[in-house]
């Protein structure tokens, strides 16, 4: 930041308030100045067109070594800056060397391959919390462990770990988790999965870390410790997400029961549904931080080199000059221009993923789950105080 720090900001993050992201008011042009936990000022960037012209930039670093990178929280001292193989915190040329690596795993094509076993999945969560008689819990029975048992099946990671990995997930993305915590928690991750790891060069099997482990550690394209940071991202990211988008779509499609009574009568539009919902709820609520590497323009604001900035996800997908009424929910909207999975070379990789596992899981739900409902008034839902939004219990009949 300038030798001048500004006065008067607010501080960053602004928490969560339910379903509507807390946003700033920064006039007109939506750019503005924050302060951070850490103590350091950042841009705060929320308009549309400047986060599409700021995260295309060669200009921002998505490293976090570098000095003057905004850090939202503290990072323990003895805890590597940034460990091998965080594929969200590379530049390129390293970052474009392990996307490639990871594509093929990641098209549409691919995907498509994995339809059935994320149909047989949810078909059968759903049963089994039918079984379990209501009131239920949807994140417990089936908003959490749908993507945990599609993940671990293309991963290759025993979903009967699940707790273990769904806990030390929790502390990582929790705001209130003590840097020690965080500590332990990536290290006990990263221990687990090396063991994992070496399992599988040992007995390859047909899942992503056996073959990322044969075609690329064994060639030395890739190191162990690259691959054991890569699978914890992959794992994390892989369920977190996906299972808060779950338990929040439902809970949005439930507190607008005319567009849920449409998309009954009309299956055909779930697509347009999950776009919508991804604009609407754009879970990564903290934003992406990036760096500026050399003095640039954004949005006609000079930002100097080794200056951090925020690129607001949440508010550009509710930037009324790209979405009218972008504070409503409307599925007919066609909200194709969204930013919930990020812009440019660090769009997320997994998307094709969670759009499959989210178009399915909501189709089936609505069908099996005739009638369902809140079984809670909806101002007694908990969300989670967390790097990716979502809601702590979401009790329901049917």
């Amino acid at each position: 930041m300038s030798d001048t720090l500004a006065t008067n900001v607010p501080t960053y993050p602004f928490g969560n308030a339910g379903l509507d992201p807390l946003l700033p008011d920064l006039g007109p042009d939506g750019v503005g100045r924050v302060q951070l936990p850490t103590g350091q000022q950042a841009w705060l960037f929320t308009r549309h067109e400047h986060l599409r012209e700021l995260l295309r930039s060669p200009d921002f670093s998505s490293d976090f070594t570098r000095p003057g990178f905004p850090l939202i929280r503290p990072i323990p001292e003895d805890m590597p800056r940034r460990p091998d193989g965080s594929l969200i915190r590379m530049d390129p040329p390293e970052h474009t060397k392990f996307r490639r690596m990871l594509t093929p795993e990641f098209m549409i094509k691919h995907i498509r391959t994995l339809e059935p076993l994320i149909r047989q999945t949810v078909v059968d969560a759903l049963a089994e919390m039918r079984a379990a008689g209501q009131p239920a819990d949807l994140v417990e029975h089936f908003a959490l462990p749908v993507p945990s048992m599609v993940i671990c099946h293309l991963l290759g990671v025993p979903y009967t770990d699940h707790d273990y990995f769904q806990e030390r997930s929790r502390i990582l993305l929790a705001w209130s988790s003590p840097p020690e915590q965080v500590r332990v928690a990536i290290e006990e991750l990263r221990d687990y999965l090396t063991r994992l790891i070496a399992a599988r060069r040992g007995e390859p099997g047909e899942d992503l870390i056996s073959r990322l482990a044969a075609e690329r550690v064994a060639t030395g394209e890739m190191t162990e410790e690259e691959l054991v940071g890569l699978s914890v991202l992959l794992l994390i990211a892989g369920h977190e997400t996906t299972s808060n988008m779950i338990g929040l779509s439902t809970l949005v499609l439930l507190e607008h029961p005319e567009q849920l009574r449409q998309l009954r009568e009309r299956p055909e539009l779930i697509d347009d549904t999950v776009e919508e919902l991804l604009r609407y709820l754009t879970i990564v609520r903290t934003g992406l931080t990036r760096v500026a590497v050399a003095d640039t323009d954004v949005g006609g604001h000079r930002v100097a080199a080794g200056e951090g900035v925020i690129a607001l996800l949440s508010a550009a997908n509710r930037d009324t000059d790209v979405f009218p009424d972008g504070a409503e929910f409307d599925l007919n909207r066609g909200s194709h221009q969204h930013m919930a999975f990020g812009f440019g070379i660090h769009q997320c990789i997994g998307q094709p993923l969670a759009r499959a596992e989210l178009r399915i899981a909501l189709s089936e739900m609505i069908t099996r789950l005739p009638g369902l409902a809140l079984a809670v008034d909806a101002d007694e839902v908990r969300y989670r105080d967390a790097v990716v939004f979502g809601v702590q219990r979401l009790p329901v009949t049917w």
